[in-house]
């Protein structure tokens, strides 16, 4: 079925780009996230204006969305393209889940910046590396409470820690796509950078924008 490829990449980036954060606050606080704080539709903006429970329904919602757009992908390989290689379509939908967080169609392209729905896809394709990326992240929170830092710092490890304990086929395409979801994380914490260097961005706890 040669339109199997595409017809993953499409359902990948829609299941991405379902605006869980905003669809969140819109139900139970009858409000627009992308009008509070920092304006942004991810978990650290929820947890900052809506409230600790909706910060964390949104990370978990955003985390699984990554994980069904992948498992999807597995199924596609399994069933479908049984000739393409299995790791290269869990990377496709990983990359494509993660740009329809970042940039929903839905909200005019403005998304979030990728940490959960990121953690998600990896958790299914590179659960190891996901896992100790994750625990960096975690590290860099307790100690600084800058949740823009430790995000910057889980995305950069996690193709180092994918490059040494990925386990079965690593191809090209596969680690492109780790790399290329890290850069994008990053580069959307473009801003937030710009402030922990000029001593301005909030710290976890702050009613501030994140």
């Amino acid at each position: 079925m040669p339109l199997a490829g595409p017809i993953v990449a499409v359902a990948a980036y829609l299941l991405g780009s379902i605006p869980t954060g905003y669809l969140l606050v819109r139900l139970f606080r009858h409000q627009d996230i992308r009008s509070m704080g920092s304006g942004n539709i991810g978990a650290t903006n929820v947890l900052r204006t809506g409230g600790k429970g909706l910060g964390a329904a949104t990370f978990l919602l955003d985390m699984l969305k990554g994980c069904a757009a992948v498992w999807l992908g597995e199924w596609v390989a399994a069933h479908v393209l049984l000739w393409a290689g299995p790791r290269d379509i869990e990377a496709l939908a990983a990359l494509c889940a993660v740009l329809g967080h970042m940039f929903p169609v839905w909200l005019r392209f403005r998304g979030g910046k990728g940490v959960a729905t990121g953690f998600g896809v990896f958790l299914v394709a590179a659960p190891l590396a996901a896992l100790s990326a994750i625990a960096v992240f975690a590290i860099i929170l307790a100690l600084t409470r800058y949740v823009s830092l430790a995000s910057v710092l889980a995305s950069a490890s996690f193709p180092v820690f994918a490059w040494l304990l990925a386990e079965g086929e690593r191809p090209p395409f596969f680690f492109a796509v780790e790399i290329a979801v890290a850069l994008l994380i990053i580069l959307k914490h473009y801003q937030n950078v710009r402030r922990l260097f000029a001593g301005t961005e909030s710290r976890l706890g702050a009613k501030q924008p994140a």
